[in-house]
């Protein structure tokens, strides 16, 4: 009984760290921030709408690179790579579009 007890345990510490490896606040704020300066493009003319879906879109495959590299529960420093450089490119993206001249032009 014992034996078992300790065994359960160990399982639970190992599941519990194999969680803890999947947890990705560092992406998931950046996801935030870069979500709300879409909103904040839209809402100030700066982005059209065209803009606003091709970026949101971007922001999706992210999340979704995300799910597949939690799925295992553990995301791994290559795939944390992949979805930083991801972001980056992103980010590159918002920032262009927020500042062409393209936004809701002022007739």
């Amino acid at each position: 009984m014992k034996q078992m007890l300790l065994a359960i345990s160990a399982v639970m510490v190992m599941t519990g760290m194999a969680y803890a490896q999947a947890e990705t606040p560092v992406i998931d704020q950046r996801q935030a921030n870069q979500e709300k300066r879409i909103d904040q493009g839209i809402a100030s003319g700066q982005l059209n709408q065209r803009e606003a879906n091709r970026l949101e879109r971007e922001q999706n495959r992210i999340n979704r690179m995300e799910d597949r590299a939690k799925a295992d529960g553990v995301v791994t420093d290559k795939e944390r790579a992949k979805i930083g450089h991801a972001q980056n490119r992103s980010s590159r993206h918002i920032a262009r579009e927020k500042h062409d001249a393209q936004g809701n032009r002022h007739r």
